[in-house]
Parts: structure tokens; sequence; C-alpha cells
């Protein structure tokens, strides 16, 4: 049975912890465009190069696919490109949704995600839309890689949103599926927990999880 003490704020990350990840399928439609020599830039749990310049926002939309086109011997229109990338993203399963609606009403909601402009503004939306829910109507604020200029594992991001949100490192439990994020994160003092693949995570909504939360 896992616990956690005197939490208030729950940090989630997005991809691979509330978004399934499919890194295979993507992969395969870059190929398709035509992409060569590309794969040892991307991974589930943090991106290289080209496309971690573009989570740290040091690249717009229209950079990074000029980048995606450097790779093709084919002629891309933005549409391709986005469709491809954006096949990294999955679904949202709805018990996972009607989950973080249930917490909304006991916790603070915090997102913090290694992300880039093309999946928060396409595929993610549409995702809560499918509980009639925006983004923001879940979470009291989100912390986006490209927004901050900085990305997970590094300090000082999570020390960044600790300060903005006001809140006390030890009454946080961020959720991630990065082991590296997860170390990162516990070396400043927040609860943690390494989530799985695809895991449900119902244990949140169990009062048994929580000791002396204060909500």
């Amino acid at each position: 049975m896992k616990h956690f003490n005197n939490i208030t704020t729950l940090i989630f990350d997005l991809g691979g912890v509330l978004v399934d990840l499919d890194i295979d399928r993507c992969i395969m439609n870059l190929k398709q465009l035509g992409l060569k020599n590309f794969e040892q830039l991307m991974g589930n749990f943090g991106q290289k190069g080209f496309f971690l310049e573009f989570e740290k926002g040091r690249l717009s939309k229209e950079e990074f696919r000029d980048e995606i086109r450097k790779l093709s011997t084919q002629t891309l229109s933005d549409e391709q490109i986005d469709a491809a990338w954006s096949s990294f993203l999955g679904e949202i399963p709805i018990e996972k949704l009607k989950m973080l609606a249930e917490l909304k009403d006991k916790f603070r909601l915090l997102l913090l995600s290694n992300t880039n402009p093309i999946h928060v503004e396409g595929t993610v939306p549409a995702e809560f839309a499918k509980i009639g829910k925006k983004v923001s109507d879940i979470f009291d604020k989100c912390y986006l890689s490209y927004e901050m200029g900085m990305a997970k594992p590094n300090a000082d991001i999570f020390e960044a949103l600790l300060s903005d949100a006001g809140v006390q490192a030890e009454e946080c439990l961020f959720l991630d599926d990065g082991p590296k994020n997860i170390e990162q994160a516990g070396q400043l003092g927040i609860q943690t927990y390494l989530v799985d693949p695809r895991e449900d995570l119902s244990f949140l909504l169990k009062p048994e999880t929580w000791r002396c939360s204060l909500n």
C-alpha cells in the first residue's frame, strides 16, 4: 500500500503518466516522411538535439518543421509534419480524466511537462474535451518546458515551479515516468512516485493513500 504524508499539491507529468506514449508509431510515421538518422534524438524520457531545443522553447514551430525537412528527401507540408510528430502521443484514458476531475476537489493540481506547442495546442485539448473540460479547468497551472526555457531533469525547472506556486517541496507529490526526473525532485525534498507505463493510478483516489493530507 502506498502512503504519502501531508500532501497539498499533486504535480503530474504529462507524457507517460497521463497521456499514453507511442514512440515506435511516431518513428515509423516520420520514416514514412522520408526522415533518416534521427531515432537517436528521440526518447520516452527525454529528447536530444533539435527535438530538445524545441521542448526548451529555443525553436519556433516553423523552425522545428524546417529541421524536420532537412532530414527528409520529400517535400513536406506543415500538416504532414505535425501529424507525424503528434502521433508520439496516444490518448488519455477516460478513467484518468475522471480521476483528475475528482482529485481537483481535494488537492491543488499542477502539470509539469517537457513538451512542445504542437503537442499542447493539438492533441492535449482534444483529450480533456472528452469529459467536457479544458486543461485549465483541471490544473491550477501548467508549467511547460517550452514556455519556461527549462527542462526536466534539471533542478531549475522544479525550483521555478515551487517558487511560482508558493508551495513547500515536502507538501508536493510529483508523479513522473522518468527515473532521472524523480531522482532530481526527491533531492529537492519533493515527495515522488515513479509511474509504470500505462499504470492506472487509481490508488490516488483511495483515502488510505493519504496520511494527514493538508487539504
